[in-house]
């Protein structure tokens, strides 16, 4: 596992922590600035990164084989994140995860996976990977993928929950998004959907009042 990149505060001194979790071909050091530019001097920072810069090596709506393989280390990555952040001093209750592209897919499964207790989970541009392949022809609407299954067994009671996304992002349906906001809010979440007009792949500058919202407090 490669070592994490730091931002921000020390946890010590930290009043929030964030998990930045980069999108596919990025590294941690790209993702940081997303934390910086917050302009939050209480705010601890920690990003992971993936080995060869991808969580796994195709589309979050590929065939589960293609992406089953490379999601314990993927997952193990982000825990290693948290823990840096518990470890320094900082509750679980005040460390938020965000990510982009497939970073967001990551911190979405994370969260379903691994559960809640968390400050925040912010998913710019992604949507659930799934946990099984739920067979069937490739739909129109998932890009000419087929469908997945979403089995969790996770509570995400009250866990705050944001995913963004642009109505014609040609990385990430909103066919997913919507699934994965109902999959979600299904295991307890309190989920939030944002989306804005065009194909455009990128962080909305909504996600960024929403996520200095919710780390600019005591």
């Amino acid at each position: 596992m490669k070592p994490l990149t730091f931002g921000g505060a020390s946890p010590a001194r930290a009043s929030h922590g964030l998990v930045l979790i980069h999108g596919r071909w990025a590294s941690a050091a790209s993702i940081l600035p997303l934390g910086e530019g917050l302009g939050l001097p209480g705010l601890a920072l920690a990003a992971p990164e993936a080995e060869g810069n991808s969580w796994w090596p195709t589309s979050f709506l590929a065939p589960q084989a293609n992406i089953g393989p490379c999601l314990p280390a993927a997952l193990d990555a982000v825990d290693a994140a948290v823990a840096a952040l518990t470890e320094g001093g900082l509750p679980k209750e005040r460390i938020g995860i965000a990510g982009f592209s497939q970073g967001a897919c990551l911190a979405l499964e994370y969260a379903a996976r691994r559960g809640g207790g968390f400050a925040g989970v912010f998913a710019c541009s992604g949507g659930l990977v799934g946990t099984a392949d739920a067979g069937g022809p490739p739909l129109p609407e998932l890009y000419g993928n087929a469908d997945k299954l979403f089995d969790y067994g996770s509570d995400l009671t009250g866990l705050p929950v944001r995913i963004s996304n642009h109505e014609a992002d040609p990385h990430i349906p909103m066919a997913r998004v919507r699934r994965s906001a109902g999959v979600l809010a299904g295991l307890g979440a309190d989920v939030t959907v944002e989306t804005e007009p065009g194909s455009h792949h990128g962080v909305l500058q909504g996600d960024v009042t929403a996520m200095r919202a919710a780390f600019n407090r005591p």
